[in-house]
C-alpha cells in the first residue's frame, strides 16, 4: 500500500502537467515581462471574461512603473545594505529555526507499525495548516502568527518530550505522542 500512496502523489502532477498548455499566460506576465499589452488584455478576456478591463490593465501597468524604480540587488549587495539587515537576521533565525526543530527524528522513535501513519497524519497536517495560514494571515497578521505558532510549538515540544519518555511505560501514550506530533506541524506551519 506504502508504494501506491507515493506514487498517487504522480496522478496530480501529471494532470497539472497535461492540462498546463491550456491556461493563458499571466497578463502581468505578458505586460510586464514582455511588453505585449494587446496579450495581456487576451489572457484577461481569457480569465475574467468579456468587458471592460482598463482598470486591471492600469494597475499592472503602475505595477511595471514601481518595479523599474527599484534596484534589484545580487547577494553580497543584500548583505552588505545596511536597510536591509535585520530583515535578514530575521530571516535567517526563522529559517534555521526550522531546519533545526528536530521533527524528522521524533518520528523515528516510533514502531515501525506507526511511521507510515504518521507520515500520513502529518502530510494531511501540513495541507490543512496551509489552508488555516491563508485564511488567518490576513486577520491576525505575521507577527502574531510567528509568535502564537513558536510558543505553541515550545508546548507541543515540552510535552513530546514527556509522551516519549513514558511511552515504554503507558500503551496509549504512542497515540498521544503522534497526535502531538500532529499539532507540532500544524502549528508549525501556520505560524513559522
Amino acid at each position: 500500500l506504502w508504494p501506491w500512496l507515493l506514487a498517487s502523489s504522480g496522478i496530480s502532477a501529471l494532470v497539472q502537467l497535461a492540462t498546463l498548455p491550456f491556461f493563458p499566460d499571466s497578463p502581468s506576465y505578458l505586460l510586464i515581462q514582455k511588453g505585449n499589452e494587446e496579450a495581456c488584455k487576451k489572457a484577461i478576456r481569457k480569465l475574467w471574461g468579456e468587458g471592460d478591463h482598463q482598470a486591471e490593465i492600469d494597475d499592472i501597468m503602475k505595477e511595471k512603473v514601481a518595479m523599474t524604480s527599484t534596484k534589484t540587488l545580487r547577494v553580497l549587495e543584500l548583505i552588505k545594505e545596511g536597510s536591509l539587515r535585520w530583515q535578514l537576521y530575521i530571516l535567517i533565525i526563522v529559517m534555521t529555526t526550522l531546519q533545526l526543530c528536530g521533527i524528522n527524528a521524533v518520528e523515528s522513535k516510533f514502531e515501525e507499525y506507526l511511521i507510515p501513519y504518521v507520515s500520513l497524519g502529518v502530510g494531511l497536517c501540513e495541507c490543512l495548516s496551509s489552508i488555516l495560514c491563508s485564511t488567518l494571515i490576513d486577520r491576525f497578521g505575521r507577527k502574531v502568527l510567528l509568535w502564537g505558532g513558536y510558543t505553541l510549538m515550545c508546548s507541543v515540544l515540552a510535552l513530546l518530550t514527556m509522551t516519549l519518555s513514558l511511552q515504554h511505560q503507558f500503551f496509549w501514550m504512542h497515540y498521544f505522542s503522534v497526535i502531538l506530533i500532529f499539532l507540532f506541524v500544524t502549528f508549525y506551519g501556520i505560524g513559522p
